[in-house]
């Protein structure tokens, strides 16, 4: 059980705070270059003349080899260590994106995104999966949604840059600019982050890596936190790929600067993924989890308005709903996984950004053949399935 665990970490401690400024990095890392490319896809679209779609492919093939990755790199964690390979997957992704600086052609970029969505596995559920191993039963909320927030400030920083230092500088020149951030935000990781006290190091083998899935798979309880991850972020991901070509179109006909300073939303995503801790802790996950559901309808619902302003408060709403929900269902996972939390959490993970790709791309077809009105309708039945599954959820003892 997490607090019977030896040494582990609890708010206020210095160990907590470098921790949390270690993984806030690398969230940041993680997000700035893996969403850096997010708001140049109408650009993709122009400058290498494919349908809107097709041009959410860098995208994509980013998060679909994440996804993949995830599935085998909780089990090299166990093996070669979780700070250890947090710390070469941060480098790399960096490195990925400076070399972006020599991408001419589209088919370039999608050999670097693929890439990085490989060597990217090596953050997301190690992180998951350290926290759940240092940090103690009434910490662990707090210390995942300070990472969330890192994951959204470092998204919405990437989403914003790149389309800012566009106005200045060719697109794989302001993907490279953003590596070198990345970089040092890198070494600022290996600074501060401690080593593992409760980490148990077990040999690499590839039987214990099925087993434990297949085991994970089998628990209905994580199931159902797994299809949360899938249907939430295909929304949220559906409405971040599409809202920039509705803005950049009449009657809004805004610059790409401008449509980018949308993101700026994200900062509302990192508050309320950052105070969502307290707030499971007073009001309990049942509570919370069909209030952030209902606030990313609700933002759904708003963004159908054909004001400007409104629309952004419908994003901003939306998002404030996505943190939440992802808050609080990777929050949970850890709970739920009582061996093998690595791999629970690669598993998570792999739901979260499947979902990404496959809404990420099908959201485009909604946009060519429906307008707005059909991105919102794929977006709501996302979220509609998604309360099915939370009420799954509920029925069964999911903190076993």
């Amino acid at each position: 059980m997490p607090d019977m665990k030896q040494g582990a970490v609890r708010v206020g401690t210095s160990e907590f705070r470098r921790i949390n400024v270690a993984l806030f990095c690398a969230g940041f890392v993680t997000f700035v270059t893996l969403y850096d490319v997010q708001p140049l896809l109408p650009l993709f679209a122009q400058e290498f003349n494919v349908s809107p779609a097709v041009a959410s492919l860098p995208l994509s093939f980013a998060t679909i080899a994440l996804a993949v990755g995830m599935l085998i790199a909780g089990t090299v964690s166990e093996t070669l260590g979780r700070r250890r390979v947090m710390t070469v997957a941060l480098f790399l992704t960096s490195l990925l994106a400076m070399t972006t600086f020599f991408s001419h052609s589209f088919e370039s970029l999608l050999m670097l995104r693929l890439l990085q969505g490989l060597v990217l596995a090596g953050v997301p559920s190690v992180a998951m999966a350290y926290l759940g191993e240092e940090m103690d039963a009434e910490s662990i909320g707090h210390a995942m949604g300070l990472y969330i927030s890192g994951n959204a400030l470092g998204g919405m920083s990437g989403r914003i840059g790149s389309a800012l230092l566009c106005r200045y500088v060719p697109w794989h020149s302001a993907i490279a600019l953003i590596g070198v951030i990345g970089l040092l935000l890198s070494l600022v990781f290996v600074k501060s982050l401690p080593p593992s006290t409760n980490f148990q190091q077990r040999p690499f083998q590839l039987r214990y890596l099925f087993t434990s899935l297949f085991q994970h798979l089998h628990d209905p309880g994580l199931l159902c936190l797994y299809a949360l991850a899938f249907l939430s972020m295909g929304g949220f991901i559906s409405l971040y790929n599409y809202i920039g070509f509705r803005l950049l179109a009449a009657p809004y006909n805004l610059s790409h600067y401008q449509v980018s300073l949308i993101f700026l939303v994200y900062l509302l995503g990192s508050f309320s993924s950052g105070a969502i801790g307290g707030m499971i802790h007073r009001f309990g996950r049942p509570f919370m989890i069909r209030l952030a559901l209902s606030v990313m309808l609700a933002g759904t619902l708003i963004t159908l308005s054909g004001s400007l302003p409104v629309i952004v408060a419908g994003v901003g709403v939306f998002t404030c709903g996505f943190f939440s929900t992802h808050a609080i269902a990777s929050s949970w996972v850890g709970r739920r996984a009582s061996t093998a939390k690595a791999q629970a959490s690669s598993l998570y993970l792999f739901s979260y950004y499947l979902g990404s790709s496959i809404s990420g791309t099908v959201g485009g077809l909604f946009w060519v053949n429906y307008g707005w009105n059909g991105v919102a309708a794929l977006i709501m039945l996302l979220t509609m399935a998604a309360f099915g599954v939370a009420a799954l959820l509920l029925r069964m003892p999911v903190d076993q």
